[in-house]
């Protein structure tokens, strides 16, 4: 196994994440942000979070594939949210329950990060997801 996740004893619980990943392997995969678009431009899932963090973690799973990983082998994922607020959590992690076993992404997740901005590149877009492999 070229990554391995766990949270050791003494941290934070629960979360919906592991707070520590090894990797052991040599090749380094960088997925760019990934919003909810399909291949030709198409937006998926306007004005709806959970379906958009859904979109956006096909579109990484897709990146991830490209590159012969999968998501076993994603050190880090972070993740953008639009003018994010703790009430907004519930639809987030049901866009992540939705499509996990869809993707192949283990829960709890890798180490993550949800990083709220004011505006990403365009004004429909209300999540984007990027991820660091390991192979």
């Amino acid at each position: 196994m070229t990554v391995q996740h766990f949270t050791p004893e003494g941290m934070l619980h629960p979360v919906p994440y592991h707070h520590v990943a090894v990797g052991t392997g040599t090749k380094h995969v960088h997925v760019s942000g990934q919003i909810a678009r399909q291949a030709d431009g198409t937006p998926v899932a306007p004005g709806d979070l959970a379906g958009q963090v859904a979109q956006a973690l096909r579109n990484t799973a897709v990146g991830l594939a490209g590159a012969g990983a999968s998501f076993s082998d994603v050190l880090r994922l972070t993740f953008y949210v639009t003018r994010w607020s703790p009430e907004k959590i519930g639809d987030f992690m049901a866009g992540v329950e939705a499509v996990a076993e869809e993707i192949g992404l283990r829960l709890p997740m890798p180490p993550a990060s949800l990083v709220g901005v004011e505006y990403l590149f365009e004004p429909d877009v209300l999540v984007e997801v990027e991820a660091t492999a390991l192979l």
